[in-house]
C-alpha cells in the first residue's frame, strides 16, 4: 500500500518552508535583510537553534547569504536570469531594446488582465498609493523620482497578478532596466510633454484596475508600452540626426 506514517514536521523544517514561501511569493526580496536571530525566533515562536538550523539550510540552497558583521540577507538570485555575456550583448545592440518592450507589452498586458481579475483589495490599494506618489513626483522638476515610481507601479501590477513565475521573471527584467541595460528611463522623462502623456497613461491603467476591468487594463498597458516604443524610436532617430548635423557644422566651421 502506498502509505507511510505521518510524522510531525520538525521546527527547523517548518521555519525553512515559511521563509522559502516568503521568497517565492516575492514578499522577501533579493538583498533584503532578515531580522536578527533573536527577533526572528521570537516572531516565529521557536528556539534560536531552530532558526539557526533553518538559516543554514537556506544558505546551502543559495536563498540566503551572510554578510560579515551585517547579518543575513536574501540572496540576489535575480542576476542568474541571464548570463553576463548575454547582458553585455543586450546593452550593445539597440534591437534588444525594442524586443524587450515587445516582451513587456505581451507579459504586462497579461499581468494587468490577471490583476484586474485576481488582485485583492490590498493589492489595489498598493497600486493606488504608487499612483498618488507618481502624481506628487510629477510636480517636481527633477524626473528621477517619477521614473523610479514608474517601475514600482508596473511591478505592483505584476505582483497583483499573483503568478510567482511571472513575478520573478519580470523582477529580473526590471533589474536590468534599472541598471540601464535596455534603456535609461530618465530619457523618457526629459520632455515635459512626454512626462504628461506618460502620467495620463498610468492614470488610465490605474483606473481600469480599480474598476476591475480586465480588457481595459490590458489595453491600457499595451497602449502605454506602444507609446514608450515609439518615443524611444523617435529619440534614437533624433540622436542620429544630431550626429549628422554636428558633422555638417564642424565641416562648415573648418572651411
Amino acid at each position: 500500500m502506498p502509505f507511510h506514517p505521518v510524522t510531525p514536521e520538525r521546527l527547523p523544517a517548518a521555519v525553512t518552508r515559511q521563509i522559502e514561501k516568503l521568497i517565492l511569493r516575492g514578499i522577501l526580496r533579493p538583498g533584503e535583510r532578515l531580522p536578527a536571530e533573536r527577533e526572528l525566533a521570537e516572531r516565529l515562536r521557536v528556539s534560536r537553534p531552530s532558526v539557526r538550523e533553518a538559516v543554514a539550510d537556506l544558505q546551502k540552497k543559495g536563498l540566503l547569504m551572510t554578510r560579515a558583521g551585517a547579518g543575513i540577507y536574501v540572496a540576489d538570485v535575480l542576476g542568474s536570469a541571464f548570463p553576463e555575456a548575454l547582458i553585455r550583448l543586450f546593452a550593445d545592440h539597440d534591437e534588444a531594446v525594442f524586443d524587450y518592450i515587445s516582451f513587456r507589452r505581451d507579459l504586462e498586458g497579461l499581468a494587468a488582465l490577471r490583476a484586474a481579475q485576481f488582485a485583492s483589495d490590498t493589492d489595489l490599494q498598493v497600486i493606488q498609493t504608487l499612483m498618488d506618489k507618481m502624481e506628487a513626483a510629477h510636480r517636481k522638476t527633477n524626473p528621477a523620482d517619477e521614473a523610479r515610481l514608474d517601475a514600482e507601479f508596473h511591478m505592483a501590477i505584476i505582483e497583483a497578478s499573483h503568478n510567482v513565475i511571472m513575478l520573478h521573471m519580470m523582477r529580473s527584467m526590471f533589474q536590468l532596466l534599472r541598471e540601464g541595460v535596455f534603456y535609461n528611463r530618465k530619457v523618457m522623462f526629459k520632455r515635459r510633454t512626454t512626462r504628461g502623456a506618460l502620467l495620463d497613461q498610468h492614470r488610465a491603467i490605474n483606473a481600469a484596475l480599480q474598476a476591475r476591468d480586465p480588457d481595459a487594463a490590458r489595453r491600457a498597458v499595451e497602449d502605454h508600452l506602444s507609446y514608450v516604443e515609439q518615443a524611444l524610436a523617435d529619440h534614437q532617430k533624433a540622436e542620429r540626426n544630431e550626429v549628422v548635423a554636428r558633422q555638417r557644422f564642424d565641416h562648415e566651421q573648418s572651411r
